[in-house]
C-alpha cells in the first residue's frame, strides 16, 4: 500500500493565510503541519508516498527531502494548476500503479492517524475507506448521508446539510478510483470533486465504507484552526515527551509539560506554565510569563511581554506590559509596547511586520 499527501494547495477548499510561504509549513508545536501527515504514513506501515506538489510549493522539498527522516520514500509529484483533489489523484496514477492508497490533506490533523482506515480495509476490502466525524458547521465541508452505516448521499458544502458527518481529508482507495474520477465532470467550482468521486463509486455497486473518526481531528484551514490544533497536539503529548535542553532560571516559576530547546534562557522571575514548548535559542527575560498552549519558535524573543495559546515563528520579538493571547505571530514580527498600563489583546501578524503600541 502506498501513501498519496497533498501540499503546497490543490483546490478552493485550501483556504490562505496572512503568512508568506506555505501553509502546510506553519509549526503546530513547532514541527510543520506536513510533518504530522507524513509521520501518520509511517506509523501505519506505509513506506512509499508521493507528495503531491500545487502552486504553492515553497519549502516543502528542502523540508523533507527524499522522506529518510521519516522512515519513507517519498516522490515528487507536481500537479500544476489546482483542478482539485480528485484531479490530484489523477496526477499519481503512474506512482500509485495498481496498489491500493491512502490519500491525506496536508492540512489536516488528527489524533488517532490512519491506521483505521488500513484495518478496515484489510478486514473487508471495499473499495474505498472515507474518515467522518460529526462537526457544528458542516455546511463548510463534504457531507457524507448515512442510513445505518450505508451511504445515502454525499455532497460537497451543501448549502443545506443533509446530516452533520464532515468528510475528512484522509481516504482510503483501491484504483477502481481511476475510472471514475476520469469519468468526472468540473463542478461548479471548476474542480474534480473527490466528493463525486467517491459517489460514483458507490452508484457503480461498489462497497465504500465510512471510519467514524475516534478522537478529535482538525481541518486547518483557517487561523482558529491553527491554535486549536497546537492547543490539542501539546495537551496530548505525553509528559515524557516535554525535555528542558535549555537554561533555566532558579527562580523561574515552571509547571505542567515544558520543552525548552537547546541555547535557550529563562530569565529570573520568568513564569511557565505548560503545556507549551520552545524552540532552539529562544531569549525570555524580565519576568517574561509563557502559558497554556503556546509554541515559541526559534529565536524568539519575549521581553517582560505574556503570552498565551498562541504560535509564534521563527524570530519573533514581543517586548513591554502586554500580554497577547490567542494569536498568531509570524517570523521576525516586532512588537513593541511602550510603558504604561498592561496591554491585553489577541493578532494575526504576518511576517516581518513591525507594531508599536
Amino acid at each position: 500500500m502506498k501513501g498519496l499527501l497533498l501540499a503546497g494547495g490543490h483546490g478552493t477548499r485550501l483556504r490562505p493565510l496572512t503568512f508568506t510561504g506555505n501553509k502546510h509549513m506553519i509549526p503546530i508545536a513547532n514541527q510543520p503541519i506536513l510533518y504530522y501527515g507524513l509521520r501518520h504514513l509511517a506509523e501505519a506501515g506505509i513506506r512509499e508516498v508521493g507528495i503531491i506538489l500545487g502552486p504553492i510549493q515553497e519549502g516543502i522539498q528542502e523540508a523533507v527531502g527524499d522522506g529518510h527522516a521519516f522512515g519513507l520514500k517519498v516522490t515528487y509529484i507536481p500537479q500544476g494548476d489546482p483542478k482539485g483533489l480528485a484531479h490530484a489523484v489523477l496526477c499519481a496514477r503512474d506512482f500509485l500503479g495498481r496498489e491500493p492508497f491512502v490519500m491525506y490533506l496536508g492540512d489536516n490533523l488528527l489524533e488517532q492517524g490512519v491506521r483505521p482506515f488500513i484495518e478496515l480495509y484489510e478486514r473487508e476490502h471495499p473499495a474505498a475507506v472515507v474518515g467522518a466525524t460529526p462537526v457544528a458547521e458542516p455546511r463548510h465541508y463534504g457531507v457524507v448521508e448515512l442510513e445505518g452505516e450505508r451511504i445515502r448521499s454525499i455532497e460537497e458544502k451543501p448549502a443545506v446539510p443533509k446530516s452533520n458527518l464532515a468528510l475528512i481529508g484522509v481516504y482510503l482507495f483501491t484504483p477502481a478510483v481511476f475510472p471514475i474520477i476520469e469519468a468526472l465532470r468540473p463542478s461548479k467550482r471548476g474542480e474534480l470533486e473527490i466528493t463525486e468521486a467517491i459517489w460514483g463509486l458507490h452508484a457503480a455497486g461498489l462497497v465504500v465504507r465510512v471510519q467514524h473518526v475516534k478522537g478529535w481531528w482538525k481541518d486547518t484551514g483557517l487561523p482558529g484552526d491553527l491554535l486549536d490544533a497546537n492547543e490539542q497536539v501539546l495537551r496530548s503529548t505525553p509528559a515524557d515527551k516535554f525535555v528542558q535542553n535549555g537554561r533555566v532560571a532558579a527562580t523561574a516559576q515552571v509547571s505542567g509539560g515544558v520543552g525548552v530547546g537547546e541555547e535557550s534562557e529563562i530569565g529570573e522571575g520568568c513564569v511557565l506554565e505548560g503545556p507549551i514548548v520552545l524552540g532552539r535559542n529562544v531569549r525570555l527575560t524580565e519576568g517574561a510569563r509563557v502559558g497554556p498552549g503556546t509554541a515559541l519558535g526559534d529565536k524568539v524573543r519575549l521581553e517582560g511581554a505574556a503570552i498565551r495559546r498562541s504560535i509564534v515563528l521563527e524570530g519573533a520579538h514581543i517586548s513591554g506590559p502586554i500580554e497577547v493571547h490567542d494569536s498568531i505571530i509570524g517570523r521576525n514580527v516586532t512588537i513593541t509596547a511602550s510603558p504604561g498600563p498592561l496591554r491585553r489583546m489577541a493578532l494575526i501578524v504576518g511576517d516581518a511586520a513591525q507594531i508599536r503600541l
